[in-house]
C-alpha cells in the first residue's frame, strides 16, 4: 500500500516521466512513483520514487543509508555501495549514496544502478518533526546517461510546503 509522506513537499516532474501508482508498479512502500518510458532497457524502465518517514533526530544519514543497503542486500541478489557523499546545510543535511545492484527477474540476471538521496527536514508547521525523504532513481547502468540529469534536476527543484 502506498504510503504518505510525514512532511509536504512540492515538484516538479521533468519531461519524459510520468507518475505511476506505487501498488501498481511494485513500489508499495513509495508515496510517489515516476516512469521514464523513452527509457526502457532489456524490460526495465527507469524510475524515481520518493519515500519518507519520521526518523530519530539524533540517527545519522550514513546510519539510515547503511539500513538501505541492508534492506537491499535482503532482497536482491547483490549490492555494493560505490559512493556515499554530504551535502545540505546544517539545517537541511542531505547524503547521496550511489548503488550497484544485481537481481533476477524471469531467471535473467539483471544489473541496476540505485542513486539515493537523503534529506533532512523539519516540518514546516511542526518543527519538533523530524522527518527523513528518501529520493531514488533506479535504472540499468545502460539508461543513466539518459535519467540522471533529469534526477538531480527533480532532486534540487524539491521544496517543503505549509
Amino acid at each position: 500500500m502506498a504510503t504518505q509522506l510525514p512532511v509536504r513537499i512540492e515538484f516538479r516532474l521533468p519531461d519524459g516521466w510520468q507518475a505511476a501508482p506505487p501498488d501498481e508498479v511494485g513500489a508499495p512502500g513509495a508515496a510517489f512513483v515516476a516512469l521514464h518510458r523513452g527509457s526502457v532497457d532489456h524490460g526495465f524502465t527507469a524510475n524515481i520514487t520518493v519515500a519518507g518517514q519520521i526518523r530519530e533526530p539524533n540517527l545519522s544519514l550514513d546510519a539510515i543509508g547503511d539500513e538501505s543497503v541492508r534492506r537491499l542486500t535482503d532482497a536482491m541478489d547483490s549490492v555494493s555501495l560505490r559512493e556515499r557523499a554530504h551535502a545540505g546545510s546544517a539545517a537541511a543535511p542531505a547524503m547521496t549514496q550511489l548503488l550497484d545492484v544485481t537481481t533476477t527477474a524471469n531467471e535473467r540476471t539483471l544489473r541496476l544502478v540505485q542513486n539515493q538521496v537523503y534529506l533532512s527536514v523539519r516540518d514546516v508547521d511542526e518543527p519538533a518533526v523530524h522527518a527523513v525523504l528518501e529520493f531514488t532513481l533506479t535504472c540499468t547502468p545502460a539508461q543513466v546517461a539518459t535519467v540522471v540529469d533529469d534526477f538531480r534536476t527533480f532532486v534540487a527543484g524539491i521544496q517543503t510546503s505549509r
